[in-house]
């Protein structure tokens, strides 16, 4: 286990890096139920009130005042179906913005809060931000939640920094390609816990648009688009 002041980006090594040296269905069909039942009840209301005019007393006619508050009922209700199709069409509008937007995040790079990384190519990296300077044991399992790798004593330098793993297991073999989950136990010189803060870092190869809230994938792992941090863009030719 080592620490890093140096970039390196290329290579293979577990370690912290400073930070300078490396870098809705629901909602619709919710609406339209809503809407439905407000106009089966509009059209009762118009109906009641047809029918009794139609069979008021000659001798006794509807209060006017009465009618006169009928009436106003009337209008709001009238006015409440209008407001739930423009709330339906902007819901509608909003959906389609956030796919668009979510869609535009593949091929991008991008960091967001979390502990899970992808093992690819024998390089994983989390960003890890502490306040203050402490040692640190850390400890990484697979997605089945089994220990694969524990390092003890770590360095941990005030602010940001990169912690990479290139993949190799206590036992001394290559992990296979996957998700990985980091925990990392920071103390300081007088054995207060520090409290370490873990972002990850990868590039976005889809989309999850199966619910209410959009997720980026970074092959295996779904990160809830508004816990993105930062975001490059792939830079392309002229």
């Amino acid at each position: 286990m080592a620490v890093s002041t140096t970039t390196s980006s290329t290579a293979n090594v577990a370690g912290f890096q400073n930070a300078g040296s490396s870098a809705s269905t629901t909602n619709s069909t919710t609406v339209s139920g809503t809407t439905t039942s407000i106009a089966n009840n509009f059209d009762q209301f118009l109906t009641l009130l047809t029918t009794q005019l139609k069979n008021q007393s000659p001798l006794d006619p509807l209060d006017t005042n009465q009618f006169t508050a009928q009436l106003v009922q009337f209008a709001g209700v009238e006015q409440q179906l209008k407001t739930n199709d423009t709330l339906a069409s902007l819901l509608t509008l909003n959906k389609a913005t956030t796919t668009t937007n979510a869609v535009s995040f593949i091929g991008s790079t991008i960091t967001a809060d979390g502990a899970a990384a992808q093992l690819k190519g024998g390089a994983a990296e989390w960003k890890v931000t502490v306040p203050r300077g402490a040692t640190a044991n850390v400890t990484i399992k697979n997605a089945a939640g089994t220990v694969v790798q524990t390092y003890s004593g770590a360095t941990l330098a005030a602010g940001e920094q990169t912690y990479r793993w290139d993949g190799t297991t206590s036992v001394g073999t290559k992990a296979a390609d996957g998700e990985y989950t980091i925990t990392i136990d920071a103390r300081d010189v007088s054995g207060t816990a520090v409290t370490a803060q873990t972002e990850i870092k990868g590039v976005v190869d889809g989309v999850d648009l199966s619910g209410s809230t959009p997720f980026l994938k970074i092959g295996g792992i779904s990160v809830a688009i508004d816990k993105v941090k930062t975001v490059v863009r792939p830079q392309t030719s002229l």
